[in-house]
């Protein structure tokens, strides 16, 4: 990957749990909830941070909780509003996209506008993180690297990757399009729908939630996530 034709972008959809004053109200009886990994994808903002100041590279962030709206959903997808929000009137509904959702991905498709425009390949590595058990199935891996298979690109770069993060900790597990399909609904998938694969590789990195209660590991891995992307950009 020659790093002279190459630039990052890096976004997190899910970095927070805040519920904007407007519709405060209606999520009063509902704390926990948003405490909870279906509010927010807990140490996801972190990593893009480290990510986004090492390659000094633009960084997108919202830490709105997707309870009001996922913002790594389509607007189409069934699961765009939780069932607090779903049942909003239309009018209401439209208003949080006109004034979170679409913002924010506007956003995001501005800063790829911006870097392809001057002729640079886009790396676009999507930061989320998931619970270590859901519905009874523990989660096998540390860390995740999700992306579509029929993009040669995209399948290259994460099998480097996994490949380097596996030599620098050998103790974390990595998988790739694990615990989900790296070419299912979200960000990434609707960017490639805008960019030739040739110049947009979408990568979403999901990190295990177990990490967070090793506070030392999990900084040693956000470390390592940084440090062999660099490696394979140079490379």
């Amino acid at each position: 990957m020659p790093a002279g034709d190459v630039a990052f972008l890096f976004t997190c959809e899910h970095g927070g749990k805040r519920i904007p004053r407007r519709w405060a109200a209606l999520f009063r009886p509902h704390r926990a909830l948003l405490n909870s990994h279906r509010g927010w994808d807990p140490g996801a903002l972190g990593l893009a941070r480290r990510l986004a100041k090492t390659f000094d590279a633009p960084l997108i962030e919202s830490q709105t909780s997707r309870l009001l709206v996922d913002l790594n959903r389509s607007e189409h997808h069934r699961a765009l509003f939780s069932p607090i929000t779903h049942v909003l009137p239309r009018d209401e509904r439209d208003r949080i996209l006109d004034e979170h959702y679409r913002p924010y991905r506007d956003q995001v498709v501005a800063a790829a506008d911006a870097l392809i425009g001057v002729g640079r390949r886009i790396v676009h590595v999507s930061s989320h993180s998931f619970v270590p058990e859901l519905d009874g199935e523990v989660r096998s891996a540390d860390i995740g690297l999700l992306y579509d298979p029929r993009r040669a690109l995209e399948a290259a770069l994460c099998d480097a990757w996994a490949a380097a993060l596996t030599a620098e900790l050998p103790e974390v597990s990595v998988r790739r399009n694990y615990p989900y399909r790296g070419n299912a609904d979200g960000l990434t998938t609707s960017l490639r729908r805008r960019y030739r694969a040739d110049v947009y590789l979408g990568i979403e990195i999901e990190l295990n939630q177990r990490l967070l209660v090793r506070p030392r590991l999990y900084r040693q891995v956000c470390s390592a996530v940084g440090a062999t992307l660099v490696g394979i950009a140079r490379s």
